[in-house]
């Protein structure tokens, strides 16, 4: 068997999966990922990294260690430019912390080209929110969010000798999994600086967190008992939700809302929404308004079929007319889908034209070390859905990170792993199925 070149530009969940799967069939000649950094770690676990309650060094996997497990080739740097005439692409120098220059401008060629670039955040030009929010879209953002959480941390406790009403006030806008989580992940972390570090703060009086979000409840893609049950966990650990609430205007201390309400903001971090990279929309590439890339059902850029793209930065429509949804099942199973197509390419045969179809295996939403809530689907059990929380969510919740770390890193290092984290993160022994 033999596949013509592939190139991967970007080193996410899915990106990353294909790269170790096509790697380990067809090996480094044939399969190269590109990435703007030296390491990967699995976006849904950056609200851990932001709270402090996961070690950015044990989760990061290097990707030229992975490189090496999986038989690709890792290639460093950012795509700048494209070329379908050529079948090239251009990437940026790289730079050092000095900006002195590490590796010079370069061109890669392809048969095939995957981008599988991922989002960030969509600031739906709201005043003030690119300059005075922190977002998580990647982990320099949530180690950055970190230390600052840190220092404001450290700063109220010595505030507190002198003041017993100071406090520390963090706003974070948007209800969704990331805000919800990171929400959850912060009330834990504050409880433990306060009791092993900063031992004049009482967390839950002294450490304000307010969710903001603009629709009726926070949650608003899941089911309303998934929404229900994780405010009322929120709500019983301190934390403030404020729904239909539209930001409208943020400075370095404050957020003002549409209704003129205003919110004190020592730290607010952004997690209202994602969009596709700039880039995407220079690329002579056909993309929507959120800069997603249009794709056929084949995953194919429409109008360039040696390109395909994956994940959060595809835009895919389903035979219904709903949206493949940026979510990391998502580029799981595309990935897998890609796989398929391109294994079917090396062995000289056509590649079904059957497209790719979303499977909707339910929600889990991650409400610190202890407990999780969600929805599992009907394809897994009898019922349309079934509500879970406790230590099972919490159970289903870790296994979807070793499922990743299964497919990218084989099943002893992924043990070893799972052995490491059983250790760090323990889960109390609940079960409620609803």
């Amino acid at each position: 068997m033999t596949l013509p070149s592939v190139v991967i530009v970007g080193g996410g969940a899915g990106g990353l999966e294909l790269a170790c799967k096509l790697g380990r069939k067809f090996g480094p000649q044939s399969v190269t990922l590109v990435d703007a950094k030296t390491y990967h770690i699995w976006k849904p676990s950056l609200h851990e990294v932001a709270a402090g309650t996961l070690d950015i060094h044990q989760e990061g996997l290097s990707y030229s260690m992975l490189a090496y497990n999986s038989g690709f080739t890792f290639v460093l740097g950012s795509m700048e430019g494209l070329n379908t005439e050529d079948k090239t692409i251009a990437l940026s120098p790289v730079l050092d912390d000095a900006g002195d220059e590490v590796l010079p401008r370069r061109t890669l060629s392809y048969s095939r080209l995957v981008i599988a670039v991922g989002s960030q955040c969509n600031y739906f030009g709201v005043k003030g929110a690119a300059e005075h929010t922190i977002s998580l879209d990647g982990p320099q953002q949530a180690e950055g969010f970190r230390l600052k959480m840190l220092k404001q941390l450290a700063m109220l406790d010595l505030r507190k000798r002198d003041n017993p009403a100071a406090n520390l006030n963090i706003v974070i806008i948007g209800a969704g999994a990331t805000g919800v989580e990171l929400a959850a992940e912060l009330r834990e972390a504050s409880h433990v600086h306060s009791r092993f570090g900063f031992r004049n703060i009482d967390a839950a009086r002294d450490v304000n967190i307010t969710i903001l979000e603009g629709a009726d409840r926070i949650l608003p893609v899941l089911p309303e008992n998934v929404s229900e049950a994780a405010a009322d966990l929120l709500k019983a650990r301190h934390v403030k939700i404020i729904n239909n609430c539209k930001v409208v205007d943020i400075s370095p201390k404050l957020v003002v809302d549409a209704a003129g309400n205003e919110y004190k903001a020592d730290l607010c971090v952004w997690a209202a929404g994602i969009k596709a990279p700039a880039l995407l929309a220079t690329l002579g590439l056909p993309v929507n308004r959120n800069n997603q890339l249009e794709v056929e059902g084949t995953l194919q850029v429409k109008g360039f079929p040696n390109i395909y793209s994956l994940g959060d930065c595809a835009a895919c429509a389903q035979p219904d007319g709903t949206w493949v949804p940026p979510r990391a099942q998502s580029a799981h199973q595309q990935a897998d889908y890609l796989m398929a197509r391109l294994l079917a390419e090396s062995k000289g045969r056509l590649p079904s034209s059957k497209p790719y179809l979303y499977k909707d295996h339910g929600s889990l939403v991650s409400l610190g070390t202890r407990s999780s809530v969600g929805s599992l689907m009907g394809n897994l059990f009898k019922a349309s859905n079934v509500f879970v929380e406790g230590f099972f969510a919490r159970s289903m919740y870790a296994s979807l990170h070793l499922m990743h770390h299964y497919a990218v890193l084989g099943p002893v290092k992924t043990f070893l792993l799972a052995m490491a984290r059983f250790l760090t993160k323990r889960a109390t022994p609940l079960v409620k199925l609803h």
